[in-house]
């Protein structure tokens, strides 16, 4: 077991023996351990000089405290690991780019069911190291988006999430509070229209979306991995020019705003408020997402444009625009 930290099968038995007994001499070990004294002698010979266990007199030996002892040497022994891990995915994307100069196939993965989809979706965000960006589209073809678990452990472990919503998706039922609640973890949310297709890009690397936009659910969907390439840099592009014309979704903690909104003068909700007004989701739809009335949610409108000394919610929108409270 101790193998890993350089001990050989003898050596770990009789750091095992001394640390129990917490002494032995060699004349003792050599018994408990069945070997004869020249074996034992040479094994503590090999352990002392690892700094594994010390001579304390008369030619008796005590166990050097394991953290010391075998801590740096796990801790050497995992990073020679991690970098031969890394030199081993570095050798297998220079394999996987060869082969798809070599073989056009290997560009583009066909994904014939909703089982291996859903399943890529997971390996996509589980080995994801950088930023994931998401095109999230009305109706689900794999899961609804209250299921991906993956998005907030890949937010736990630092990778960033933008994500675009099409606004018919903001207006079906729990989908309010689960945007806000992404974006309390860090999730940067935008919001459009209509979105040209589903997708998920993954560290610029990987592209994954439905080749079929509107398969019905008793039909199986049939999805594209696309991998570096062309097509991969035109799809990334696509994402861009959508987030650039798309509405940001604000949720922000009280009394936590970023610089350019520092002038702000609406709190969270108002906030959050605002930028589902101006995402294009109808009043009836907010006060049934968060459990208000139509009635409180007009009064918070009328507030925000009495704020913002607008007529309309058009002016309010363009007001918002320009004070850059979005």
């Amino acid at each position: 077991m101790l193998e890993v930290a350089g001990l050989s099968d003898v050596e770990e038995r009789a750091y095992r023996l001394l640390v129990r007994a917490g002494e032995a001499d060699l004349e003792d070990l050599a018994e408990e351990l069945g070997i004869t004294s020249e074996a034992a002698a040479r094994a503590l010979a090999a352990m002392q000089g690892a700094g594994v266990v010390r001579e304390v007199g008369g030619r008796r030996f005590a166990p050097v405290a394991p953290e010391v002892a075998l801590g740096p040497r796990l801790v050497r022994q995992q990073e020679t690991i991690d970098w031969a891990r890394q030199a081993v995915e570095q050798l297998t994307e220079e394999y996987r780019a060869s082969l798809r100069r070599r073989d056009a196939d290997q560009l583009i993965e066909i994904l014939p069911s909703r089982a291996a989809l859903r399943e890529q979706v997971r390996h996509l965000q589980d080995s994801a190291r950088d930023e994931v960006m998401y095109f999230c589209r009305a109706g689900h073809v794999v899961m609804p988006s209250v299921d991906n678990d993956e998005e907030l452990e890949a937010l736990g472990r630092g990778v960033s999430y933008r994500v675009i919503y099409e606004r018919g998706l903001l207006e079906e039922p729990g989908m309010v509070d689960n945007v806000a609640y992404g974006i309390k973890h860090g999730e940067q949310a935008r919001a459009v229209r209509s979105l040209p297709v589903r997708m998920m890009i993954a560290d610029r690397a990987a592209a994954l979306l439905p080749l079929v936009q509107y398969a019905g659910r008793t039909t199986e969907p049939t999805a594209a991995l696309v991998r570096g390439s062309s097509l991969l840099e035109a799809l990334i592009a696509l994402f861009e020019a959508q987030w650039e014309r798309a509405t940001p979704i604000r949720f922000l903690e009280d009394g936590q705003v970023t610089a350019a909104a520092a002038a702000c003068p609406l709190d969270a909700d108002e906030l959050y408020l605002l930028s589902l007004l101006v995402a294009g989701v109808p009043e009836k739809t907010i006060a049934s997402q968060l459990g208000l009335s139509l009635r409180t949610v007009q009064r918070r409108v009328y507030h925000l444009m009495r704020l913002a000394g607008a007529q309309t919610r058009m002016q309010l929108a363009w007001h918002a625009a320009r004070e850059r409270w979005l």
